[in-house]
C-alpha cells in the first residue's frame, strides 16, 4: 500500500441536515428559563440531548441562564468524571501536504513554512524527550501527504511503542490523521492504536469547499464519512471536531451533535472525544481574514463547551493548548475531561528547540506552561491528573466503552486509575512542590472514596506502586 487512498464518493450521502439545523436554531429562540431548566436535568439524568434541546439551551444566551448551563455542566462534570484530568501531548511527525486550506499553515502553497518529517532517530528522540517529561499518551500527527499512507502511520506507531527510557513508555498513541480507506484503516488497527481522530473542520458544506481549495481535502463526503470507513474496519474508538472560525459556531456545536447521533444511529458508537479547537496565527496565514466574520468569543466558546458537556454526557471533551492558560484554568471545572501539557508543536521540537519552531508549526500555541507546572496548577485546583490508558488496554472502548460510560460508571475505573498513574509520575518525575501537591491531592482522593474492597484493593496497588510496580490499572 502506497500513497493516498483512492477517494470513493460513490453512495456517499451527508447525514448533517443544514437545513433542520437552521430551523432548530430558529425555533427555539428565547427559551423560558423553565425549558432551559428541564433540558439540563434531563443531561443530569445521563441522556444524550436532543438537537432540539441543544438548540435551545444555545439560544440561551443571557449571563443569568448561561450561568445556570454553566452550573449543571459542573455538576454532571462532577457526576461522570469525578476531580479526573487525563493529561497527553502532541507529536507532529511530519507537516509535508498536499490541501490546500486556506487557514492553515501547512497548507501546499505557504511558502513561509519549512517542510520537514522525522527520520527515524528523530522520531525516537522526541519520543524519548517526551518520556522524561513523563508523559504515557501521545497525539501523533501527520500532514496529509502521499508519504504519510496508513503504512507508514502503522510502521511510526510501532516505532514509538518500541521506545523506552528509564521508567518512561508510551502505552497509548492515538492518531490525528488523513481519513483513509477501509484497507488503511485495518492496517493502522494493527498498529494498536487508542483513537482515530478526523475534525470536519466546517460541518457547513458551502463554506467546507470555499475554503478546502485543492487536494484530498476538498472533497466534503469522504471526509464526512471517514470514521464510518473507520468503524467498519474494526476501529470503534473516534474522535470528531469541528475548527471554531470558518463558519457559525452554532451551526458547528449542532453538526457535532448530528454526527454523534449518526454514529449512534449506525454504529452503536457515539464519538469517544469531541474537540473544539478555535483558529489560532499561524505563519503564511492572514486569519483575521477567515475569521472576520464567524470569530467566537470567549463567552460563547464557554457557552458551546458546557452545552456539548451537557448534550453528550459520555464523551470526553478535549481543550488543548490554542487557548490561554486562564481560559483553560477556567473551563476545566465545567465540561473539559482531557489537556495536552508542556506540548510543542514544531516538528522535532521536544527534542531539539529551535527559534525557527513556529516556522515548522500549523497554528501559534496560547498556553507555553511545561507539564510540570500544568500539574502542580491542576492539584492544586482540586483536580488529580491522570495517564491512565486502561480502558484501550482492558478493551473497553466501543459499545464496551458505551455500557460503562453512558450511565456514569466511568468514575469506578478512571478515579483509581487515575490514582495509580500520577502515583507513577510523582515518585519518577516529580520534585519539589509539584511533588508535595501531587501527594496532598491523591491523598485527598483517596479519602472522598467510601470504604470497599475496591478502595482496599486500590490502597493495595498504591503500595506496589511505591515500591516499584508499574502499570497497574483497573
Amino acid at each position: 500500500m502506497s500513497g493516498l487512498p483512492k477517494i470513493d464518493v460513490e453512495g456517499l450521502t451527508s447525514f448533517i441536515p443544514e437545513n433542520d439545523i437552521f430551523e432548530w436554531l430558529e425555533k427555539t429562540k428565547n427559551p423560558t428559563p423553565e425549558r432551559v431548566r428541564e433540558i439540563i436535568q434531563r443531561s443530569l439524568d445521563k441522556n444524550r440531548l436532543e438537537p432540539e434541546e441543544m438548540a435551545t439551551l444555545i439560544n440561551a444566551d443571557s449571563p443569568e441562564l448561561a450561568e445556570e448551563i454553566f452550573e449543571g455542566a459542573r455538576e454532571l462534570k462532577r457526576r461522570i468524571y469525578g476531580n479526573r484530568i487525563v493529561l497527553f501531548a502532541p507529536l507532529y511527525v511530519g507537516n509535508e501536504c498536499v490541501n490546500k486550506c486556506e487557514y492553515c499553515g501547512f497548507r501546499v502553497d505557504n511558502t513561509e513554512v519549512h517542510r520537514k518529517t522525522l527520520l527515524t532517530e528523530e522520531l525516537v528522540a522526541e519520543v524519548e524527550a517526551l518520556e522524561d517529561l513523563g508523559h504515557k499518551r501521545l497525539i501523533m500527527v501527520y500532514g496529509e501527504h502521499p508519504k504519510y499512507d496508513a503504512q507508514y502511520i502503522h510502521d511510526t506507531v510501532r516505532e514509538v511503542y518500541k521506545v523506552k527510557k528509564g521508567a518512561g513508555e508510551i502505552r497509548r498513541v492515538n492518531i490525528n490523521a488523513a481519513p483513509l480507506d477501509e484497507e488503511g484503516f485495518k492496517l493502522v488497527k494493527e498498529a494498536d492504536i487508542g483513537t482515530y481522530q478526523i475534525f470536519q473542520e466546517t460541518y457547513h458544506r458551502e463554506t467546507y469547499e470555499k475554503v478546502h481549495a485543492a487536494g484530498p481535502k476538498s472533497n466534503y463526503l469522504w471526509r464526512l464519512n471517514g470514521l464510518d470507513r473507520a468503524m467498519k474496519a474494526g476501529i470503534d474508538d473516534l474522535g470528531i471536531g469541528a475548527l471554531l472560525g470558518l463558519y457559525d459556531w452554532r451551526f458547528e456545536t449542532m453538526a457535532l451533535l448530528y454526527h454523534t447521533i449518526h454514529l449512534e444511529e449506525t454504529f452503536n458508537v457515539g464519538p469517544h472525544t469531541i474537540s473544539f479547537p478555535r483558529l489560532e496565527p499561524a505563519v503564511g496565514t492572514d486569519i483575521d481574514k477567515i475569521t472576520e466574520k464567524y470569530a467566537v468569543s470567549d463567552f460563547d466558546f464557554k457557552r458551546l463547551v458546557a452545552i456539548l458537556r451537557l448534550a453528550v454526557p459520555y464523551t470526553g471533551l478535549i481543550l488543548t493548548c490554542r487557548e490561554s492558560k486562564e481560559l483553560r484554568d477556567e473551563m476545566l471545572s465545567f465540561g473539559v475531561s482531557q489537556i495536552d501539557g508542556g506540548s510543542s508543536i514544531g516538528v522535532g521540537s521536544y527534542s531539539n528547540s529551535d527559534p525557527e519552531d513556529f516556522k515548522k508549526s500549523q497554528f501559534l500555541l496560547g498556553d507555553n506552561r511545561s507539564l510540570d507546572e500544568i500539574i502542580r496548577e491542576l492539584c492544586d485546583a482540586g483536580f488529580i491528573p491522570s495517564f491512565c490508558t486502561g480502558c484501550y488496554r482492558k478493551g473497553r472502548t466501543g459499545e464496551h466503552f458505551m455500557e460503562f460510560a453512558v450511565p456514569g460508571f466511568v468514575k469506578r475505573f478512571c478515579t483509581p486509575n487515575a490514582v495509580l498513574t500520577f502515583l507513577e509520575y510523582l515518585n519518577d518525575y516529580a520534585t519539589g512542590d509539584t511533588l508535595e501537591a501531587g501527594l496532598r491531592q491523591i491523598d485527598r482522593e483517596v479519602e472522598d472514596m467510601p470504604e470497599s474492597k475496591a478502595k482496599d484493593e486500590l490502597l493495595e496497588r498504591m503500595k506496589q506502586v511505591r515500591a516499584g510496580e508499574r502499570d497497574l490499572y483497573f
